[in-house]
């Protein structure tokens, strides 16, 4: 190494001080520094309550998937020697009033809630994305008016809403339903979007696009969309749970899925009056429900704590 002699103003004593050495790397182990999706899937795969929940909605789904196929009987189907009697090897979760198999219909209701689920929560997610990027990154008379829609939005009673314009949307069943439940179901994470493009905007390399002529669509989708995907992702997850949970609802008050369709909120609408009597018309669309919701919901807890560390500390 090389040296500089420096010499001392006070009393003129030479001073020997090394130069200035090669600088000292950034990553002194030598490896590649993770990036943000590495490091989420890292803590994310770190997680026993991830992979308890990955496992359980996969295998719910190949049963609603499989279980018809492989069961004998359908879910419209009628017994007339086995009516209104419990599980049994020939019905294996009983049957109603009428002969119908509970184990059928509580299969083909799973499909439903969860198609509803799976179409209804991402596609909330992705009206918040879109309404709230453009709000924040545009401003002015934009901002204004789409967040008074948001506002107007979330103090609108959207069960009323739904009660009142049922009747004109009988025929659409329950497409009509996925849409109502995603059109009520984005607005508070549209408000959270906005507030983070609003701050990502100023960022250096969204100027930079803004200058050299890129369209804006490009640069929310590119610059904007992609720095809060994470938040979409969670709120696109647990969207799931919420849109089943309204689904389940609003079909057992029957202002969503009607007969002849079957969903689980139906047939628990069917099986409270005889819960006591008959617990199985109850017990088993619940069970299913609530073991649904509860693997759905550990799959989106865990993918919160893998964004935000510090939401979830010392819980594994």
């Amino acid at each position: 190494m090389s040296l500089l002699e420096e010499t001392n103003t006070a009393g003129g004593t030479p001073v020997v001080t090394p130069a200035p050495g090669p600088a000292v790397p950034d990553v002194i182990s030598g490896r590649t520094p993770l990036s943000r999706g590495r490091l989420i899937w890292r803590r994310l795969s770190g997680a026993s309550r991830f992979w308890v929940g990955a496992i359980a909605i996969a295998a719910i789904l190949l049963w609603a998937i499989l279980g018809p196929l492989l069961y004998p009987y359908n879910a419209t189907g009628r017994d007339p020697l086995n009516m209104g009697l419990g599980p049994t090897q020939l019905h294996w979760f009983g049957t109603n009033n009428i002969g119908q198999d509970l184990y059928a219909q509580t299969l083909v209701g799973l499909q439903k809630s969860i198609v509803i689920g799976l179409i209804a929560g991402p596609l909330g997610t992705l009206i918040a994305a879109v309404v709230g990027s453009v709000a924040g990154y545009m401003g002015g008379v934009v901002d204004r008016v789409l967040v008074w829609c948001i506002n107007l939005l979330l103090v609108l009673p959207s069960f009323i809403l739904l009660v009142i314009l049922s009747p004109l949307f009988r025929g659409l069943s329950w497409v009509f339903l996925t849409i109502f439940i995603a059109g009520f179901s984005w607005m508070i994470m549209a408000q959270v979007v906005r507030s983070q493009t609003r701050s990502l905007r100023d960022r250096d390399f969204v100027k930079a696009a803004r200058y050299m002529g890129v369209p804006i669509p490009t640069i929310l989708g590119r610059h904007i969309i992609p720095n809060v995907a994470s938040l979409l992702i969670i709120d696109a997850t647990l969207g799931v749970v919420a849109s089943i949970l309204a689904e389940t609802g609003l079909s057992y008050f029957g202002f969503g899925i009607r007969a002849p369709d079957v969903s689980l909120g139906t047939l628990l609408a069917e099986g409270t009056s005889a819960a006591v009597t008959r617990p199985w018309l109850f017990v088993f669309p619940a069970g299913v429900l609530i073991l649904t919701l509860f693997a759905v919901s550990l799959i989106g807890d865990a993918l919160r704590d893998a964004v935000d560390p510090t939401s979830g500390v010392n819980r594994d």
